[in-house]
């Protein structure tokens, strides 16, 4: 089938997987579906260009990215869309099932990087992880077997998405901040906080979490993303001219 040239956008990003023959099936469920762009961040194996399960997909492999940071793995992508089984945890994000879910990463492909995450084997994604995705997607399973194996969950979502492949019809919107200028925001707001007491050291990692996802919620435009980077640093400098004054 021919391969439609916002495939190219997707970023595939896995994280933390532990199994090699893992990542060699979602590269090989990469190359049936027309996707070539694989990031890992912190594969368990450094071996993983080897995998046997990656058959015929040895170019999705040999291209694969490492980083050894989700946020330099997302930085050029307007939307980040993380995956989950969900089970008994409690999601702080928006909830899309697969069905409803892949129209709507389609839709922004056709303007712009995406990046869709899956966590490793063992624990899925983490809290952490989370706190950069725009909003989490589930594939519809029984309630009695909720948990896919990594590779499977690769190829059904990559299905879903090449399905029906005709790009929607774009309405003028301006163009939103890529994650890394999302999370240069972040880090400056986070700094702030910091150094006017609002976070205190025994609640830093949770309060964290949710400034970075209050910040993606906001849904900022390239250009608004530059004005508040603006604001920000000079609210920061401010700051720390204040603490450098003697008394």
């Amino acid at each position: 089938m021919p391969v439609p040239a916002e495939f190219d956008r997707l970023r595939v990003v896995l994280v933390s997987t532990r199994n090699p023959l893992n990542i060699g099936a979602a590269a090989r469920a990469m190359s049936n579906f027309g996707f070539s762009r694989l990031r890992l961040v912190n594969p368990y194996s450094v071996a993983y260009r080897e995998a046997r399960s990656a058959v015929g997909a040895s170019s999705v492999l040999a291209s694969a990215e490492q980083f050894k940071d989700l946020a330099e793995a997302v930085a050029d992508c307007t939307l980040v869309v993380g995956t989950t089984a969900v089970r008994h945890r409690e999601l702080q994000h928006p909830l899309q099932s697969l069905p409803k879910g892949a129209p709507l990463l389609r839709n922004r492909l056709a303007s712009s990087p995406v990046a869709l995450l899956f966590g490793s084997e063992k624990v899925g994604l983490s809290n952490r992880d989370l706190s950069f995705c725009h909003w989490v997607m589930r594939i519809p399973t029984r309630e009695r077997n909720i948990s896919m194996n990594l590779g499977q969950a690769v190829s059904v979502c990559l299905y879903e998405l090449a399905r029906n492949p005709k790009t929607p019809r774009q309405s003028e919107k301006p163009q939103l901040a890529p994650a890394g200028e999302i999370d240069r925001i972040t880090m400056i707001l986070l700094e702030v906080l910091r150094t006017s007491g609002y976070l205190t050291p025994s609640r830093t990692a949770p309060a964290e979490e949710k400034v970075r996802r209050l910040v993606r919620r906001l849904n900022l435009s390239a250009h608004d993303s530059q004005l508040w980077l603006g604001i920000l640093r000079q609210i920061a400098w401010k700051i720390r001219l204040g603490e450098e004054l003697p008394e």
